[in-house]
């Protein structure tokens, strides 16, 4: 008897063990009354939220599952409280994050993730390192990648705790439209984005398949776009689970759930759906339009939930998004401003609509809304009324016993609450930004400069000081420095903002080595006085350090600017690149240059296309001028149009690497087009006429001319050809240009990082080519360059009255335009091209353990060049009287780029090569040098070490003067990450400079003598003397709030 009750007993606990194995895991179970989701053998509904996580300043290259440990673990401790508390179940996360951290997020606060594979949605890396943009699902080897990383991520996250269900892709039928618009008589099933959709959704259930050999416990998902090609799912997707949804239809889905589940027949798991906390009519938030948009959704995805009478094929939703994406209207631009303008129309959000005019605010969608980043690169949140309302939402279960008699109670929601509830929050935030005037940056610096040397000018701290005390560095020894910033912001209007930042000088010290630098203005200066020479402090030892304006208006964009930078147009058609780049880094600041100075307005709607820009210096040397563009596309060709007119000559210099060009009046008309991988760039110039009738010097059979221009020197042409197929590229350029007809330097990137570029000159014709060549995950680019002047060089040994042109003399010059014969190899390894080697940014963005650039330029260069202008120790400028011999010139540079890991990362930049003087000098130098970058946690390393090489000043290359050996090390930390561009933060460090100096050396003495006015003054070329030395031990504490 007791056998038989232990054998029963036995029976019992095997059959019940196997009956919760089955039940382990997730399911979608269909019954009588419809599908549900069934989790480890209990019913679930998805209270679902799209979720990231994006500091403000950040976009979509930041990734917090690349910060320190402790960083994430904050992060999520802060968030998912607040997702739990309001009664979300599931987060919808795109794969990246660490299995860990899904494991964490559910084991801790009970929350599911679903697992999003974007299924190059953005873009694939192919064999070879071919980086897609534009995904081919008809490409077997495109599908062969996406089956085997699909595959891996199952692997990789299918027996991880939390994993609720995997997705693929996010409205990839979107996607298939980037071949460009489609002729609408076309028949449907003949157009390319048809053909393209039918590839797509077999790839889609070919990896849904291929995903199900290794995980049967965990459903697999599409995200579609609305129900565009729902016809073609059904015949495709037979094995998909469910369908998920990107659906915006406004407070309704209309017939969305019914339509499915007669057509396909699947369940309908709706992956994002939402509404803009942005009202655009009125110009303001609108908290309780989007609170009642999401409460209505939500209604009618639980009436549509199995058992309550409608389709029955609801498993639930995501609501999008948790927090505002401050990014996601200029993606690489704006990064701090929470930008108002409305980037797409949709008429099923009525609060705000109006024919032909966009309403849906990218950056607005969070239902909370997103605080400042703090150092350590967190932020805080301040719910929205939806956050309020969407917490009694979530209250409801559509599987209860009385839930059909609940959900009508969802209608008869009152948001009064929520609205109260979400005021604190919105107060709180406004506390923060201390409302429409408030002081919004604050910066800090204090620097001790400990400096000394031997055998130079630069007097001892005991010695007399210098006989021109307006010579520095005045002395050796020790000084210090206070320099203070402090930026006030008004936002008079959520589309209107200002901000004004002015300097505050303390003392300003006169030892240092770099003698040259923003806040030397506040030093004493010395005037001749009835009584002698008296040191004065000057007046402007508080000064406007910068300033910006935005008014985001619906008709315009309009942009104003002092000292802070602006991009290019040569994307935007500007082909002869009339309007350049204006971000000078800290050159700007050395000089106390004054550029950009100006605005722009960009034109939306009925003026869409146009761009007008105009101010006193509009870029670094700029004269004042107006720049009108116009840009519209006719049956795929783009047409362009800009004129620029010069009002007036500039006449104040900081920089002789900011000249002024002489007045001018010029325009453009360039056409461009693709035709597949191949595409062209073709355009006119008329320029320089204001220069007509002026005379100039030419030089025929070794004897000087005089002539005059003329307005066929006005005239200029280019063309650009290329070709594009991912592992091969290839793009030919040609342009012939008048003697007066002057562009501007190439300021794109074409395929890759190249060096040699068209200058933009006028008085030039030249021809480029170049291709580049992928294998592997390398990448090899030669690229080559002829040009030549229509009228050459005056060499500056001619016979009076002939001498060497200038620009400040003559109507035009030979400088960069010399004659030159070029080639250059560039050779790239890059593992991760998604974060581009050569993009502006890929300092911070880069995340390969190893990549490299190297390349190798020769330069023939045959000829002489006309005079370049050079600028005085009192920054008075002259002209050089000739120019530097022809000679061949190379250089090698090398990149190296290690992120080891999100904590410990290095950048080192190496270069080697021969160089020649701006002015007249004729020694070539053979210089090179290296120059790295460490961070580790919150430590920052610098080592620069150069030798043979200029100075850091302008005046160092117009000049000639080298130095033997330059050493740079500086360490510093600080209260967050470092930033790997010199930017402000909260840090202390210190700098070491040292150099010695030769011949070739300003500040070197090793003797003094006699002048023939009887002044001693050093004697650099005295024989028998070591090199001399100086150094500098500067300390600096800064303290930054704000940008």
């Amino acid at each position: 008897m007791r056998r038989r009750t232990i054998g029963f007993l036995l029976i019992m606990f095997s059959l019940f063990s196997a009956a919760s194995a089955q039940e382990k895991g997730v399911f979608v179970k269909s019954t009588g009354e419809g599908y549900k989701i069934t989790a480890d053998g209990k019913d679930f509904f998805i209270n679902g939220m799209n979720w990231d996580y994006f500091p403000i300043g950040t976009n979509f290259n930041y990734s917090l599952w690349k910060q320190p440990g402790d960083v994430i673990k904050a992060a999520l401790d802060y968030e998912m409280p607040m997702l739990k508390n309001m009664g979300v179940n599931t987060i919808r996360q795109y794969t990246g994050v660490p299995a860990k951290w899904i494991k964490y997020i559910y084991e801790t606060y009970g929350i599911y993730t679903v697992l999003n594979h974007s299924f190059g949605r953005y873009g694939l890396t192919l064999k070879g390192g071919k980086w897609a943009p534009n995904t081919d699902y008809s490409d077997p080897q495109v599908r062969e990648l996406l089956l085997r990383e699909t595959k891996d991520m199952v692997n990789a996250y299918k027996g991880t705790p939390g994993v609720l269900m995997f997705l693929l892709g996010n409205e990839n039928n979107y996607g298939l439209f980037w071949r460009g618009a489609e002729t609408e008589n076309i028949p449907l099933a003949d157009r390319q984005s048809t053909k393209d959709a039918y590839h797509l959704y077999k790839a889609f259930n070919d990896a849904v398949k291929e995903m199900k050999t290794i995980d049967k416990s965990h459903p697999i998902a599409i995200c579609n776009g609305d129900l565009l090609f729902l016809d073609i799912i059904k015949k495709e997707c037979s094995d998909v689970d469910v369908l998920g949804i990107n659906v915006y239809r406004g407070a309704s889905f209309g017939d969305m759930f019914e339509r499915v589940r007669k057509e396909y027949g699947k369940p309908v798991m709706l992956t994002e759906f939402g509404a803009d906390a942005f009202n655009t009519q009125a110009n303001n938030e609108d908290q309780e339009y989007q609170a009642k948009i999401l409460v209505s959704n939500w209604k009618e995805i639980y009436a549509n939930a199995a058992g309550l009478g409608m389709a029955g094929n609801s498993l639930g939703g995501f609501t999008f998004q948790f927090s505002d994406g401050w990014w996601k209207t200029g993606q690489t631009t704006g990064l701090d401003d929470h930008d108002a303008v409305a980037s797409w129309s949709n008429g099923g959000y009525q609060n705000d609509y109006k024919a032909g005019e966009n309403n849906m605010n990218e950056e607005w969608f969070g239902i909370c809304a997103k605080g400042k980043t703090n150092e350590r690169g967190i932020y805080e949140l301040y719910p929205r009324a939806a956050y309020y309302a969407l917490k009694d939402a979530h209250q409801f279960n559509p599987y209860s016993a009385d839930a059909k008699t609940r959900i009508n109670g969802l209608d008869n929601m009152q948001f009064t609450d929520a609205m109260l509830r979400a005021r604190g929050d919105k107060a709180a935030l406004q506390s923060e930004e201390k409302g429409k005037v408030y002081l919004s940056d604050m910066r800090a610096d204090f620097s001790t400069f400990y400096t000394g040397g031997s055998l130079i000018s630069t007097p001892k701290a005991n010695e007399a000081a210098p006989q021109d005390l307006n010579l520095f560095p005045r002395r050796q020894g020790f000084d210090h420095m206070q320099s203070m910033f402090f930026g006030v912001t008004a936002k008079p209007a959520p589309n209107v903002t200002a901000n004004v930042q002015f300097n505050v000088l303390g003392n300003v010290p006169v030892n240092p080595i770099d003698e040259i630098f923003y806040e030397n203005r506040g030093r004493q200066i010395t005037v001749n006085t009835p009584t002698g020479p008296q040191q004065i402090n000057p007046g402007n030892r508080i000064q406007l350090y910068r300033s910006t304006f935005n008014w985001n208006n619906k008709h315009f964009n309009l942009t104003g600017f002092y000292r802070t930078g602006h991009y290019h147009w040569a994307y935007e058609g500007d082909f002869f690149n009339l309007y350049p780049e204006a971000n000078y880094g800290p050159n700007i600041d050395i000089y106390n240059g004054e550029a950009p100075l100006g605005f722009e307005i960009e034109g939306k709607k009925a003026i869409k296309g146009l761009k007008i820009a105009f101010g006193p210096e509009l870029w670094w040397g700029a004269n004042p001028a107006v720049l009108v563009k116009y840009s519209r596309t006719v049956k795929d060709f783009k047409f362009t149009g800009i004129f620029h007119e010069d009002i007036t000559q500039r006449s104040g210099i900081q920089s002789s690497i900011a000249i002024p060009q002489p007045k001018t009046r010029r325009a453009t008309v360039v056409v461009s087009r693709k035709f597949g991988n191949a595409g062209f760039e073709l355009g006119g110039m008329w320029g320089g006429q204001p220069l007509n009738g002026r005379d100039f010097q030419l030089m025929r059979d070794g004897k000087v001319y005089k002539d005059q221009i003329k307005s066929s020197d006005n005239w200029g042409g280019k063309i650009k050809l290329t070709y594009a197929n991912g592992a091969f590229n290839w793009y030919g350029l040609a342009s012939y240009m008048g003697l007066v007809a002057n562009g501007g330097m190439d300021q794109t990137r074409t395929y890759t990082g190249w060096t040699l570029k068209d200058v933009g000159s006028g008085n030039m014709y030249n021809a480029l080519t170049g291709f580049t060549v992928r294998a592997g995950k390398f990448e090899f680019a030669p690229n080559f360059l002829y040009q030549k002047p229509l009228e050459g060089p005056i060499p500056g040994d001619v016979f009076a009255p002939g001498r060497a042109r200038n620009i400040l003399d003559d109507p035009f010059s030979v400088r960069s335009n010399r004659e030159t014969v070029a080639g250059e190899l560039l050779i790239t390894y890059d593992p991760t091209p998604a974060t581009w080697m050569y993009e502006w940014d890929n300092d911070r963005q880069e995340d390969a353990k190893f990549a490299m650039s190297a390349g190798f330029i020769f330069r023939h260069l045959p000829t002489v060049m006309d005079g370049a202008i050079g600028i005085l120790g009192n920054r008075n400028l002259f002209a050089f009287p000739g120019s530097v011999p022809a000679q061949d010139l190379w250089e090698v540079n090398t990149r190296l780029v290690s992120k080891m890991t999100p904590e410990f990362g290095v950048i080192a930049l190496m270069y080697a090569g021969n160089g020649q003087a701006n002015g007249t000098d004729t020694r070539v130098i053979q210089r090179y040098g290296v120059d790295v970058r460490t961070i580790y946690k919150k430590t920052k390393f610098i080592a620069i070490a150069r030798f043979n090489d200029w100075g850091p000043f302008d005046y160092h290359r117009d000049f000639n003067l080298t130095f033997p050996l330059q050493l740079i090390g500086d360490i510093s930390t600080q209260l967050g990450k470092p930033d790997w561009f010199m930017l402000p933060a909260s840090k202390i460090g210190i700098r070491c400079t040292y150099r010695t100096l030769d011949r070739y050396s300003n500040r070197y003495s090793p003797i003094k003598i006699l002048d023939p006015a009887g002044n001693l003054v050093p004697d650099p070329t005295a024989i028998g003397f070591p090199n001399g030395r100086e150094w500098e031990i500067r300390t600096y504490i800064q303290f930054n709030i704000g940008k």
